[in-house]
Parts: structure tokens; C-alpha cells; sequence
């Protein structure tokens, strides 16, 4: 049977290069979403990247001394380097500098014209630049922008216009026809009452008075509307208006588009409009989710509300920052991020019920059955309960998720976690241990919650990327790659494997003191790139002599294997051959490569360093790493193929 097709894209994003949880938060949700429907059998194409033209990137890069396609290289390599640590499991990462999508964009717009939907004439009107949208006297609050607050210009130019306002009926007709189109109703209310009701006026798709975008295939003096060129996207990236449509083919329409609730007027009424215009089908529904509030306010760089993934997800683990994200917001509405609010889900949530159940599961079996899964045998209502709420787990999930109730979807599976902490006070294996005939009861028990760790597992693997692994590695087991008739069903592991315990999955924290050292750590993430430049210009000062260089020994080695440090979230504990010997080398780069991306990798290697133990490992030699202005850490390696203990001069 051919597998249901789902295709689900995020917004592409801009930023000035500063990443705060709330650029993840969209991400995310999509991931856990694509990574359920993968699981459930769907064949399933999610689709990301970056919105690289327009006027705020030409004006940001004039700010860096940068050209702008320099500027959103270094922005692409760092957000693609945020989804790696995220562990973002997207099947395509479009650019819109990409030379396909440049060509398709200048094709629509070119048979937008030939279908008689262009004309030319002049704008003016109010231009916001950060949000680069355009509005009407009567949009503005209080004279500003009514989605950022920021200042608007008052812009005069040539422009082509699109005719928005010939596509108004049919996009009241789509709303009509279609009632899930836009999701939730709250943002189908406000765009029917807020935009098609006073009239929709036509689009102002092109900008003379900066040059850093499309050109406009007929008149170069033109550029393209950066939304025209970022929206198109969903599109051409599946090759759309290209010699292989193949794709555009099997996937085309959209099932979702997941997007910020400020951005749904674009998604709703001018994407619908223009692919009306091109006889191209409209995506399936439009979701705009609430935002990621910090302290009550819209997490963004401008207000200084920043909170940075990588330095949360280097102290707490990704998984951590993926389920708060997933968990604690109401997904549709305005979430906050606390400090406090984020330790009290890793502790009451990810340490207390979660990795409390799996290591006194573990344990318990390591203790009464030397580490052997027992058979079960004497069966009890108790059982009966903890099984039957396993076994009903998959259809709540599906519904949920189908729904986009992610949060709800969390919570299922929390209840189960829950009652199996439970099972485990009304059972009391403990006391059964100390009665000889009560043996068989006890190895009843003590299987029924290894199994239902296996199935709590197998469905986390959809929200979280580390720890379900984890819990499978305790009983020997590889997380399944979908969902079928027999693992959804209760009772699974094979009784005599062999079981290991879990150890701590989850640190819990001392609340109070762990909020004084968060904050600790923020205001040093702050200073941290200035302290960077300072020491940059102290190290250009000092000089060596070429006899002190000559001290240094450099040699080319080969990455055999490849592993992450298991007491260090920081550490990765590579095998290198360098000529006729293999050394143990540690190195910081964890949250910058995947093990399996550097094993047969050639690396540059400094091979009379003193050894050192780092987190009870010994280390001995150090990789050499280059490090940008932006903390992105990458790999030395020769420019080509050459053996492993070449010196290097």
C-alpha cells in the first residue's frame, strides 16, 4: 500500500545572527510533527531555510562592512549549525539565494505578468522595514507598525503591482469552502475582519530604491518583492516552473504550513492569491501559532529579551529545551519563558517521573534478577490497568497530533509515566522481594514496567532526540523506525535479555541556586563577545619567534571512531591514527559535529602536547579547530588527501 504523503514547511527565517528560543519554537513543533507522521507511516517531506533578500539584510550588511550574500552566508551556516543541535530532521533546506529558486521566482513573476495579474505604476505609502511589509494610514497603531511597533517611512517609488484586490471573493470562497484553512479560528476572524472586509487593495511586488534581491526578468531596474521571493518558496524548492517537477508533483499541496501569528496575513491572503494567479492549487491549511513571550514580552533582539539555545542546550541537553518548548507553551497561544518555569519542567517532568521510573525499573531488575528482564507470569488487576492505558496510547497520540495538540500529546504520554510511578508504590516490589513466594509476582511486575518504558520510549521519539535512545539502550533495544501493529501492542521485550542500569538520565536541580547561576551564566553570554574581540586584539599583539614555533609539533591523523563523552555534554572522544600509532584525542566540539560526520575525516593534530585527563578520560593531543567571529567552530583539515602522519610545516 503506497503511504500517505505529508508535506509540512516553517516559515524561512531572517536574523540578524542573534538566535533566541523563540527562532526554535516553530522549528521544533514542525520537527515533533514530521518525526510522529514518519513513525506513523506517512511519507513525509518537511521543508526549511532562510529568507536571505530585502532591504533590512542589504541594510544590516552595510552595518557589518559585509556584502549582503557574505552577511547571509555567516547567518545560514549558524542557523543550520542551531537546527544540527536541535537535532531538526528536515529532507530540504532551501536558501532563496539558491540559483534554482531565483529562476523559478523570476519565471512566476513573468507568468504572473503574461496571465495579466502586473502592471505597473507608482507606490506610496508606509513601508515597514524589519517586517518589510506595507501599510495603510488607517493599519498603523499609534503611527507605527501594527505587528513589530517599530517606525514606518513614508516610500514613493516606481512599482509593478499585483491584483490582489481581483482575488478577494475567491479568497472568501476559500475560507468558506475550506473551514480548517486557517487555523486556529482566532486568526481566521481577525483576517476576515481586519483585511478582506474593508477590501483588499492590490500589492505593491516590486522596490527600486535598494538592489539586494531578484531582479525582475523585464525591467532590471526592479527587484522583486522580497515576500513574493520568500513565499514561493514552499514551491520551488519542490521544483516548481523547473525541468524536474517530480517532486512539486508528489507533494504539492502543502498539508500544513506552520507559521508566527504576525505572519499569517501573508500565508492566508497574498500566498493563496498568487498561486490563484498562477492556477497552482492552495496549501491545505495555515496554522499561526502564538508566540514565545519572555517577561511578558515578544522574545526579540530589539527588546533585549534574548535567551540562547545553545548556551541552554550545552548545560541542560537539547532534549531538555525541546521538551520545554513542546510541553509548556498552548500550542495556538502566547507561551512564556522563565527561568524558573524551564528548571521546574526539567525537574518535576524530565528527573522526577520520567528518569525516576527508569532507573528504579533498572535497577530493581539489576538487583532481585542479576540483570536479567523476568518473565511475567501472576497476573493482577493492577496490570490489567497499567496495560490497558499502554495499549490506548497510540490512538490518543494520533488524534492529538492530528488535531496539532502537541502539548496534549505530551500530556498522554506523561499520564502513562505517571501511573507506571505509581504502579510501582501499590506494588511495592521491595516488599515482594523479601518473600521467596512471591518471586513470580515480582518479576511480573518489574517486566511490565520495563515494558511500558519501552513503549513510553517509542512514542517520546517523536518529541525528544536523545533520551528515547537511552531508555531502549537500557534493554537492548533499537528505537523502531515506525509504528506497526505489533510494537504499539503491550508486551514486546523478550523476557531473559540481559537489562542495564540507567544511571541519572536527568540531573534534578536545587531551584534557587540553580537560578542564581542561570543568571550568571546570561549575563556572561552578554559580555562574552566583547571579551572574544578584546582577546582577539591582545593575541594579534603578541609575537613568537620562529624557535618557539619550531617547538610545536604538527602532524595529519585520520578519525578511526568517533563517540560522545558520556560525563561530558561538551566532549567528544575521538580514536585518531596518526601514522603508525592511534591516540585518544578529546575535544570541545560536541555541539558542532556529529560523531558520525568525523570518522574517516583527516584532521591536523598537535602531537607533542602534554596528555591531560579531561572528565576521567585521558587526552592525548588536541585537533586543531577554527573558530569565526561568531563562535562557529569548524574542523582544520588538509586542503587534499594525504597519508596520516604527514608533518605538517
Amino acid at each position: 500500500m503506497e503511504k500517505k504523503k505529508f508535506y509540512i514547511t516553517t516559515p524561512i527565517y531572517y536574523s540578524s545572527g542573534n538566535f533566541h528560543l523563540g527562532h526554535c519554537y516553530t522549528t521544533v513543533i514542525c520537527d515533533a510533527i514530521a518525526r510522529f507522521k514518519r513513525l506513523d507511516n506517512y511519507d513525509v517531506f518537511y521543508l526549511t531555510g532562510t529568507d536571505e533578500h530585502g532591504q533590512k539584510v542589504e541594510n544590516n550588511a552595510k552595518k557589518e562592512n559585509m556584502t549582503p550574500k557574505a552577511f547571509v552566508d555567516k547567518l545560514h551556516e549558524q542557523i543550520v549549525s542551531l537546527w544540527k543541535l536541535l537535532g531538526i530532521s528536515y529532507d530540504k533546506f532551501i536558501r532563496t539565494t539558491d540559483d534554482y529558486h531565483v529562476k523559478s521566482v523570476q519565471k512566476i513573476f513573468q507568468k504572473l505578468l503574461d496571465n495579466g495579474d502586473i502592471y505597473k505604476s507608482e507606490y506610496e505609502g508606509m513601508y515597514c522595514t524589519p517586517c518589510e511589509s506595507f501599510w495603510s494610514e488607517g493599519q498603523l497603531l499609534d503611527g507605527k507598525c501594527p505587528d513589530c511597533g517599530r517606525e514606518v517611512k513614508l516610500m514613493k517609488e516606481e512599482s509593478y503591482f499585483f491584483k490582489l484586490s481581483k482575488y478577494q471573493d475567491r479568497l472568501m470562497k476559500l475560507y468558506e469552502d475550506n473551514p480548517d484553512f486557517i487555523s486556529p479560528k482566532s486568526r481566521l476572524n481577525e483576517m476576515i475582519n481586519n483585511f478582506l472586509k474593508p477590501g483588499l487593495k492590490d500589492l505593491c511586488v516590486s522596490r527600486t530604491s535598494f538592489k539586494w534581491g531578484i531582479p525582475v526578468p523585464f525591467d532590471d531596474k526592479h527587484i522583486i518583492y522580497v515576500w513574493v521571493d520568500a513565499l514561493s518558496n514552499y514551491i520551488t524548492a519542490l521544483g516548481y516552473l523547473s525541468e524536474d517537477p517530480t517532486l512539486f508533483n508528489k507533494y504539492w499541496p502543502a498539508d500544513l504550513h506552520m507559521v508566527g501569528k504576525e505572519i499569517v496575513r501573508f500565508h492566508t491572503i497574498i500566498w493563496p492569491a498568487l498561486l490563484m494567479a498562477l492556477g497552482v492549487e492552495p496549501p491545505k491549511r495555515v496554522y499561526g501559532h502564538g508566540w514565545l513571550l519572555f517577561g511578558g514580552d515578544k522574545m526579540s533582539k530589539s527588546k533585549g529579551n534574548i535567551t540562547d539555545p545553545f548556551l541552554l542546550c550545552d548545560r541542560y541537553g537539547v532534549d531538555a529545551v525541546r521538551y520545554f518548548l513542546l510541553r509548556e507553551v498552548p500550542f495556538g497561544n502566547d507561551g512564556v519563558y522563565t527561568n524558573l518555569a524551564f528548571l521546574n519542567r526539567i525537574n518535576a517532568d524530565l528527573a522526577n517521573s520520567l528518569g525516576n521510573l527508569v532507573s528504579r525499573t533498572t535497577a530493581m531488575i539489576n538487583q532481585y534478577f542479576d540483570g536479567v528482564l523476568p518473565k511475567p507470569s501472576e497476573k493482577e488487576d493492577l496490570d490489567d490497568e497499567l496495560i490497558n492505558m499502554a495499549n490506548s496510547l497510540y490512538g490518543k497520540l494520533t488524534k492529538h497530533m492530528d488535531e496539532l495538540l502537541i502539548q496534549e500529546a505530551l500530556e498522554e504520554i506523561f499520564k502513562l509515566i505517571s501511573r507506571a510511578n505509581k504502579y510501582i508504590d501499590e506494588t511495592t516490589p521491595w516488599i515482594l522481594a523479601k518473600d521467596p513466594n512471591k518471586k513470580a509476582r515480582l518479576g511480573t511486575v518489574l517486566y511490565n514496567l520495563s515494558e511500558t518504558l519501552r513503549i513510553i520510549a517509542m512514542y517520546l521519539s517523536s518529541y525528544l532526540i536523545e533520551m528515547p535512545q537511552k531508555i531502549m539502550d537500557c534493554f537492548g533495544e533499537k528505537l523502531p523506525k515506525t509504528f506497526d501493529d505489533k510494537n504499539v501492542v503491550f508486551g514486546q521485550l523478550k523476557p531473559g535479555i540481559k537489562v542495564e542500569k540507567s544511571g541519572v538520565l536527568f540531573p534534578r536541580f536545587n531551584i534557587d541556586k540553580e537560578l542564581a547561576e542561570m543568571d550568571k551564566l546570561l549575563d556572561s553570554a552578554k559580555k562574552e563577545e566583547p571579551k572574544k574581540e578584546e582577546q582577539k586584539k591582545e593575541d594579534i599583539k603578541k609575537e613568537i619567534s620562529i624557535d618557539d614555533f619550531s617547538t610545536i609539533e604538527l602532524k595529519v591523523g585520520k578519525i578511526l571512531e568517533c563517540e560522545k563523552l558520556e560525563k561530558s555534554k561538551k566532549l567528544l572522544k575521538s580514536k585518531v591514527e596518526i601514522g603508525n600509532e592511534t591516540r585518544t584525542i578529546l575535544s570541545g566540539i560536541a555541539k558542532y559535529y556529529y560523531p558520525a560526520d568525523l570518522v574517516g575525516k583527516s584532521v591536523v593534530v598537535v602531537t607533542n602536547l602534554k596528555p591531560a585527563k579531561l572528565c576521567g578520560e585521558m587526552s592525548e593531543g588536541m585537533i586543531l579547530c577554527a573558530e569565526d567571529k561568531n563562535g562557529q567552530v569548524v574542523i582544520v583539515s588538509p586542503e587534499k588527501l594525504v597519508e596520516s602522519g604527514s608533518i605538517v610545516s
